[in-house]
């Protein structure tokens, strides 16, 4: 039997929705956050929300009880609490995400790394092949988009939160992709000592914000998202150092090491990875706004 709780008449949910968008429109919120959070919620379309032709329904099944929407949707508005971890899902690639407070919201920005690493294997099918690491793999995002672009790899996830790692876990059982990837806690390459020299690539998004400067974030990634998925520590720069001095000793010859980082912080990676002396070919890409964005690197 439904639960009569997560039952509502359009008309009632079109009124939640004029005082939702009145109210984020006081706060300063986009009010098109209303309408995607009620496309999680309440399973409605964009052109039904637009149109209001939803409010001749005699009943719409929640997802969580309205009086609970409520209270999330002040959340949002008085605390800043994103509006991805009220509904638990986030768009990413073609992939609909599960997110928690134990994973970052995934960003367009990101997408880029998956391109990057398919443009640079365009003419390398056996760096295709083989196993590729996606090291802080938080929700699993480049995981997945690892496993889509490269369908004879086996992708080896690893992070240190075991909450990520079971927000990881989800996402690729969604899309069933479980018996491609395979989940380890631990920091960084050292759950991978086993397969050390073996790797076609290495793809990740590790912390680079300095640990000064992460107060000056928006609220909603300073005060909702890991701590631990952000802080890079003094220069911002420490876990992309420690990718730089310990992934050619994992890579094959010719294996790719790719990573985003921090506006500001290409010349300084790009230093790094030339005096480690182990890497060669070293590219800077830029994001979609322009913004140097990721550094590309090849074991010699």
């Amino acid at each position: 039997m439904a639960d009569k709780q997560l039952q509502i008449s359009g008309l009632e949910l079109s009124q939640w929705r004029d005082t939702a968008i009145s109210a984020a429109v006081s706060a300063n919120v986009s009010k098109t956050e209303v309408d995607w959070l009620l496309q999680e919620i309440a399973g409605l379309d964009r052109l039904s929300l637009r149109l209001g032709s939803f409010k001749d329904r005699s009943q719409i099944q929640l997802k969580l009880p309205l009086q609970e929407l409520s209270i999330l949707w002040q959340q949002r508005l008085n605390e800043s609490l994103p509006v991805q971890y009220i509904t638990k899902v986030a768009c990413w690639r073609h992939f609909n995400i599960t997110v928690s407070q134990s994973v970052l919201i995934p960003r367009p920005e990101t997408e880029s790394l998956i391109d990057l690493a398919i443009a640079a294997t365009a003419d390398k099918p056996t760096i295709r092949e083989g196993h590729w690491a996606d090291l802080g793999t938080g929700s699993g995002i480049i995981a997945l988009g690892l496993c889509h672009a490269f369908s004879n790899a086996k992708i080896h996830a690893v992070d240190f939160s075991s909450e990520a790692l079971a927000v990881a876990r989800l996402n690729a059982d969604n899309y069933s992709l479980s018996n491609r990837i395979v989940f380890y806690q631990g920091s960084w390459w050292e759950p991978l000592d086993f397969l050390k020299g073996e790797f076609s690539g290495m793809v990740s998004n590790p912390p680079y914000i300095p640990t000064s400067t992460l107060s000056e974030l928006q609220p909603e990634v300073f005060k909702h998202e890991p701590h631990l998925a952000l802080d890079g520590g003094n220069d911002g720069l420490e876990c992309i150092r420690h990718l730089i001095e310990t992934s050619s000793d994992y890579l094959k010859p010719g294996g790719i090491w790719l990573v985003e980082m921090m506006m500001g912080q290409a010349p300084r990676v790009t230093q790094m990875l030339r005096d480690r002396g182990t890497y060669s070919k070293i590219e800077i890409h830029c994001d979609l706004a322009g913004i140097e964005r990721f550094a590309l690197a090849y074991k010699s």
